[in-house]
């Protein structure tokens, strides 16, 4: 691991500290779990992007899934 430096507000390093000893975890070990779970966000939002950016410049055909309507049926028991 690696030491950084960081500036952070008084009120964030307070509410921090407040919750990481709820969790029984350290300020470090918080920030880490706090950053992974903001990349993985930002990666989730940049695929949703990509995901609308693609159906925008090639959009759903009429008819397109008709063969697949059938299998999303449940047959009553």
């Amino acid at each position: 691991m690696r030491t950084v430096q960081m500036t952070l507000e008084e009120s964030l390093i307070a509410e921090v500290d407040r919750t990481a000893k709820k969790m029984g975890t350290t300020r470090s070990a918080f920030a880490r779990q706090a950053l992974r779970l903001a990349l993985r966000q930002l990666k989730a939002q940049e695929k949703e992007q990509r995901h609308r950016e693609g159906y925008a410049r090639k959009p759903i055909r009429q008819g397109e899934f008709s063969g697949w309507e059938g299998e999303q049926v449940w047959p009553e028991p």
